[in-house]
């Protein structure tokens, strides 16, 4: 899709932009005042109805050290914002690592209970095709 506006709607602007500019022709002295008057008004409001918060940085030390360089108060609960989601995140990482590696080891005990609970000859463990033999059982 092109941003760029269809040639209708260029000529459509066009024609509004000529009315309004005739109809703002047309208006009063006294109805253009009590609008003036009223736009102010409505611009009072809307700056008194918004505070603008302004927040003034602070900058820590990535690395900071103990003694006086250290903020008290909110700089201490930001730090565990982002140190808390990141050991959650490395304990599950570890989790999910360990619990992958016990479904392995469990996965191979069962191959090698199947083998040894199989009564076949010596000479099947001694087959090449001994693999797909067992891939074929499961």
């Amino acid at each position: 899709m092109s941003s760029a506006p269809d040639f209708n709607e260029v000529i459509l602007a066009r024609k509004i932009r000529r009315v309004l500019d005739e109809g703002a022709a047309q208006v009063s002295d006294t109805a253009a005042a009590r609008l003036a008057t009223a736009r102010q008004l409505a611009m009072a409001r809307k700056k008194a109805a918004v505070p603008v918060a302004v927040r003034q940085p602070v900058l820590v030390p990535a690395l900071a050290g103990t003694g006086a360089s250290r903020p008290a108060g909110p700089a201490r609960p930001a730090r565990l914002r982002v140190w808390l989601p990141l050991a959650a995140l490395v304990a599950v990482l570890f989790g999910v690592v360990h619990w992958e590696d016990q479904q392995r080891v469990a996965e191979l005990a069962s191959l090698d209970a199947e083998v040894l609970s199989d009564a076949l000859p010596l000479d099947a463990y001694l087959d090449h095709g001994f693999n797909e033999y067992l891939a074929r059982s499961r």
